[in-house]
């Protein structure tokens, strides 16, 4: 079966809230720290972002079955898809998720396949493993080798602060997450006041969920070695899970660094690395003990199973960022013995909404009691036709 057109638009996807927050908004929440912390002043609200939106490729076959990927950075990454992948891949077997991909990869080399271009190879991969899964009528995870768990153990991200991370954390731990995640509001433009009130959240929320909850700290590339050090000292108490995404992602001297001045320390990162290397020299070092790489960033599925296999080679997990959000990540944590746990971030829901009401994809699964199983419907198992994805076109 050949591909017959791959086509990618930009398009608004939102989830259905039916149901109004328990609780108001907190004007002037904040932010958490950036990597533009230094420039906060100049470029307020995070007015520095790249405005572009949600990419989604649909990759049809000569049969009219269709499979598609989703990923972020619309502007770009569509003419990437657009102008240079599809004319390369159409013709091309739909079965064959490894050649076109290495296709993709080697034929964007003059220009860089990581950064922006693993982005638009993400968004065809996952489309055609969609599409493969169709066409054999097979759930993706069972073309991934079969399910290796029952459910999937998940946690929640507090990626939004519009009401109040302790209202976020207390319904994290209604709707049953046994683990959440925070993100530290300073970095070293703050110094001891910032390392002492970054300690201050943590304390507060160690308070509030008590011994028995796993607590992950977030920094976004926003840390220097400096105030790893020093913050890693103050956390000690509260024993968290892991430090996350503590330096500039290009920065892997800073990384050999840290591993040295913080041996104790669980690190995870990898959700800005692209393809496999950074992920191979990370792991074959031991620089970090959690991989996690972002099924719609660093290449797909199919450069995910790789760094899978690269994790369980050297004696490290895999928790791919914002896994638990699309059907992409669950299916590959499902399959994958390396993953132990799903994270379900953007937003994951404000407080007193369900989880049900966040979907943005239709025939997406909702974690229950922190626990996820997949669809079992073939491919990803997405409940939708192309006239659904065309009104959500913009």
């Amino acid at each position: 079966m050949k591909i017959e057109s791959i086509r990618a638009v930009e398009v608004n996807l939102t989830p259905s809230i039916q149901t109004a927050p328990r609780v108001p908004p907190i004007p002037g929440a904040g932010h958490f720290t950036s990597p533009m912390a230094r420039y906060e002043r100049e470029f307020g609200g995070r007015g520095w972002s790249a405005s572009w939106k949600r990419a989604a490729c649909v990759v049809t076959a000569e049969d009219g079955t269709w499979g598609l990927g989703v990923t972020t950075n619309s502007g770009p990454v569509l003419s990437i898809i657009n102008d240079h992948f599809a004319p390369l891949l159409t013709g091309q077997n739909a079965m064959s998720t490894e050649k076109c991909w290495d296709l993709m990869r080697r034929a964007s080399s003059p220009y860089g396949t990581h950064g922006l271009t693993s982005y638009a190879v993400s968004a065809v991969d996952n489309a055609l493993w969609d599409l493969k899964g169709k066409l054999l009528g097979r759930p993706v995870y069972e073309l991934l080798g079969g399910p290796v768990k029952d459910k999937i153990f998940c946690y929640a991200s507090n990626t939004m602060l519009t009401y109040g991370t302790e209202n976020y954390i207390d319904w994290f731990l209604e709707l049953g997450f046994k683990a959440v995640k925070l993100f530290v509001r300073h970095g070293p433009e703050d110094g001891i006041e910032g390392i002492r009130k970054d300690e201050e959240l943590v304390a507060r929320t160690r308070e509030q969920v008590g011994p028995d909850v796993e607590i992950a700290v977030d920094s976004w590339m926003s840390l220097n070695i400096e105030y790893i050090v020093r913050l890693v000292e103050a956390l000690k108490p509260y024993r968290i899970k892991w430090l996350e995404d503590y330096l500039l992602p290009e920065d892997m001297d800073s990384y050999f660094k840290v591993r040295q001045r913080v041996p104790g320390q669980t690190l995870a990162t990898g959700e800005h690395w692209y393809t496999i290397h950074q992920f191979a020299q990370a792991a074959g070092q031991g620089l970090v003990d959690i991989l996690q790489p972002d099924i719609a960033w660093v290449g797909g599925v199919t450069a995910s199973v790789r760094i899978c296999h690269i994790a369980e080679a050297h004696g490290v997990t895999v928790i791919g960022h914002g896994g638990m959000n699309y059907p992409y990540g669950q299916h590959l944590a499902y399959a994958m013995p390396v993953i132990p746990w799903g994270e379900r971030s953007e937003g994951v829901a404000p407080p007193g909404v369900p989880l049900e009401e966040m979907i943005l994809l239709p025939g997406t699964p909702a974690i229950e009691d922190g626990y996820l199983i997949p669809s079992d419907a073939p491919g990803f198992g997405f409940e939708f036709d192309l006239d659904w994805l065309e009104a959500r076109t913009t």
